[in-house]
């Protein structure tokens, strides 16, 4: 079995913060590292940083200690921010350099939540998009005039940078990063076993009640998802999906985006691409045949929207996955 180098990822901890924010990154990761592990014999790496490497207490009350200091971000692939104080302080010159630096040397830099707010002050998204907690987008938007700030998103990822959304967006966010680094199986498999939803795409709204249908006989929308990813393979429309649903096209349009913050034609295509990456990550089939497998009346369509949604062709997708 041949081993791969460890990826690093470091995790700012601070006074104060909740206590989900920090255990979020670590949950994702870490099993992501057991299955790295187990699978490949690589290792995904987490650790937990303080300012100073001091302890830390969260605002439950829970002290954190034997932390290692800054200087583990020289070292660091991945750099997560997983929350920031609530009233959004300046970070500090220090802080602002750390960032700056790690970003310089080719470190992914991540801010989840509230932890947006010092990677964009930080100046590594000017000119770009970003995204936060809802509550906070106003906020981000005034202090930070150079970034675009998008208060709908779920995550924003431009390879080098990503900021997310709120509590569960972390979820998906870190899942997200999983899902582009070490292929959709083990996103997959790491969702399982978190019981969480293996994908959610970025730009789905925050306003969400359910992250995807269920997949319950009893509820109209799960029906017909459900009967939509029994076969992909066949031309599915929203008036299929409809009929199974047993409602009108425009009534189950109008509820299927209330559940998953979603059109009915763009959870499709998602679905596909998602069976695409699937087939071309774990068989030889040609590139035509998983089109065909994918539900793409072409394979011309299929790289088209292939190219769209991930800025590569199937074949180099294929390449990086081998």
């Amino acid at each position: 079995m041949e081993s791969r180098q460890a990826v690093r990822i470091a995790i700012f901890a601070f006074d104060g913060m909740i206590m989900f924010h920090l255990a979020t990154p670590l949950l994702v990761f870490n099993e992501a590292a057991d299955h790295q592990a187990s699978e490949q014999g690589a290792a995904w790496q987490t650790i937990v940083w303080s300012r100073n490497g001091g302890p830390v207490t969260t605002v439950e009350g829970i002290r954190l200690s034997e932390l290692t200091g800054a200087g583990v971000v020289d070292e660091a692939d991945i750099l997560v921010i997983p929350s920031w104080p609530d009233n959004l302080p300046a970070p500090d010159d220090a802080f602002v350099q750390l960032v700056r630096g790690a970003h310089a040397r080719g470190t992914a830099v991540v801010g989840l939540c509230l932890g947006a707010y010092p990677v964009v002050a930080s100046g590594i998204l000017d000119g770009r998009t970003a995204t936060t907690h809802w509550a906070a987008t106003r906020r981000l938007a005034d202090d930070h005039p150079a970034v675009t700030v998008d208060p709908s998103a779920l995550y924003i990822d431009h390879g080098d940078v990503l900021t997310s959304a709120g509590t569960a967006s972390g979820l998906d966010a870190c899942l997200h990063l999983v899902r582009e680094r070490l292929g959709a199986a083990t996103a997959t498999t790491v969702a399982r076993h978190l019981v969480i939803a293996p994908h959610r795409e970025g730009d789905q709204a925050q306003y969400i009640e359910t992250p995807v249908p269920p997949v319950d006989d009893t509820d109209p929308i799960g029906r017909a998802t459900a009967w939509a990813l029994a076969d992909l393979r066949r031309p599915l429309h929203v008036e299929q999906l409809a009929e199974q649903a047993r409602m009108s096209p425009r009534n189950f349009s109008r509820h299927f985006r209330r559940m998953t913050g979603t059109t009915p034609a763009h959870w499709l295509l998602s679905r596909r691409l998602d069976r695409a990456r699937t087939l071309l990550e774990t068989t030889a089939l040609p590139v035509e045949q998983v089109a065909a497998e994918s539900g793409f009346a072409s394979v011309v369509t299929f790289r088209q929207r292939f190219a769209a949604a991930y800025a590569t062709t199937p074949s180099s997708y294929r390449r990086r996955f081998a």
